[in-house]
């Protein structure tokens, strides 16, 4: 139960497995489109590939399928639709394991703004991650037409950017068949740039065959599935302005972005805005700007609200104490026993007269700080062998001069000295690591 116990304590090794040393990735059972795919000037001047693609609009088949079919159907005509930016999202049944859940979508967060047609312009998600990188995964990937020839991936250092490909399929002693693979393909550095992804040398970038890929993977509330949802996009700015969104709401939030973002329940939603963004003419060199539709996150939340946050140590201590009186022990918190040790130091105020009845206030600078919390912190480090002037030091380094002024700041600094009350050779020695020798 206790937190700070658990997280100094060693984790048990889980024991290695057959297929668990692989990259744990977050399953995914559905898809929702940031646009749509209109015929190109070619595709659209023949009647019979209009029909075709208004006919399987209807049938709401997905773009992949309605490209397969014209490409069945008229051989000649080669990539017959083209991305559209639009101010919606779409949702089709085949884009779904279960189909219904398009219908379930579209019901719960569909709107007419005044066409006729109910489409998804906004909708709640709630992340099941606290990484960003793994709740919107991006890369830079080429693709042939039926698999992905190269792709960007970092080096564990987190700065050298390798281009990977696929290792070639090993062949038996004999030379007659291919090495039967276990646990998926091996991958190797691409050997013709040295494995360096550098996107302004790379012959496939500059032809637009590779390129920024993302996707957000989330879940709607009110949606029920096991496994999340995806929402694929290649905007450099609705990435970069995501990763934004996702910085401040952790930074915000200690850390966290899994979940909902309060006690109410408020979940993130996902929509588009038209926003003006510059780009390079191939033509000229010169930066001209156009209007798109970027998907942005928003919070509709209170962010002094998100500043606070729940006290999680003063949950722990107050679980801690519940099992140990259910045990028969007796129960006294981190913050009793230092203003006990405190009441040892601190000069105590003359009783007032019986006629005086005035309530006693405890006392508090200008600047909001609760002395007695102080004088209890101080107290408790002492009996550990701590100076005052050296453990201000160190909570300084740790968490801020601003700990003194916030009561959940002192609340947590109590916290912390308890976890050492029974070895506080170990709190002098964390103290030596973090600001030297007194």
């Amino acid at each position: 139960m206790d937190k700070h116990s658990l997280a100094g304590a060693p984790l048990r090794a889980a024991p290695p497995t057959i297929l668990g040393l692989r990259q744990a990735r977050i399953p995914t059972a559905g898809k929702i489109r940031a646009g749509i795919k209109v015929l190109t000037k070619t595709a659209a001047s023949n009647p019979d590939i209009r029909a075709l693609y208004e006919q399987a609009l209807a049938r709401r088949a997905t773009f992949e399928e309605i490209e397969q079919q014209i490409a069945a159907a008229f051989p000649d005509i080669k990539n017959p639709l083209v991305p559209k930016n639009v101010a919606w999202f779409t949702v089709r049944p085949n884009d779904f394991p279960n189909p219904a859940i398009a219908d379930q979508i579209l019901e719960a967060y569909g709107e007419d703004r005044g066409d006729g047609t109910v489409r998804l312009y906004r909708f709640p998600v709630v992340f099941p991650a606290d990484s960003w990188q793994a709740v919107m995964p991006h890369e830079l990937a080429c693709w042939s037409r039926n698999e992905k020839r190269y792709w960007s991936e970092y080096a564990e250092d987190g700065h050298t950017r390798h281009c990977k490909m696929f290792a070639p399929a090993r062949m038996d002693q004999g030379g007659r068949r291919a090495v039967r693979l276990f646990g998926g393909r091996s991958t190797q550095l691409r050997p013709e740039n040295g494995g360096l992804c550098d996107p302004e040398a790379c012959p496939e970038f500059q032809n637009r065959l590779c390129n920024l890929s993302g996707r957000f993977i989330f879940y709607i509330p009110g949606i029920r599935s096991l496994d999340a949802f995806e929402l694929h996009t290649n905007s450099f700015y609705a990435m970069s302005r995501a990763i934004e969104r996702f910085e401040t709401l952790a930074f915000m939030r200690g850390g966290r972005l899994a979940g909902f973002l309060d006690r109410q329940r408020t979940p993130l939603f996902i929509t588009k805005k038209l926003r003006e963004v510059s780009h390079i003419d191939p033509k000229t060199g010169q930066s001209v700007r156009n209007a798109h539709w970027i998907i942005e996150l928003e919070a509709p939340v209170d962010v002094t609200a998100l500043l606070a946050g729940p006290d999680e140590d003063g949950v722990l201590q107050q679980a801690n104490d519940a099992v140990r009186a259910l045990q028969g022990e007796v129960v006294q918190s981190a913050q009793t026993v230092a203003r006990e040790a405190a009441a040892e130091t601190v000069p105590q105020a003359p009783t007032a007269a019986p006629e005086q009845r005035t309530a006693s206030r405890p006392v508090t600078p200008a600047d909001g700080t609760d002395v007695t919390d102080i004088a209890a912190i101080h107290a408790l480090a002492a009996s550990y062998g701590v100076s005052c002037e050296r453990f201000d030091a160190y909570a300084n380094w740790c968490w801020g001069a601003g700990w003194r002024r916030n009561s959940q700041g002192r609340a947590r600094v109590l916290a912390e000295l308890e976890r050492y009350r029974t070895e506080p050779a170990l709190f002098l020695a964390r103290i030596h690591d973090e600001i030297g020798a007194e």
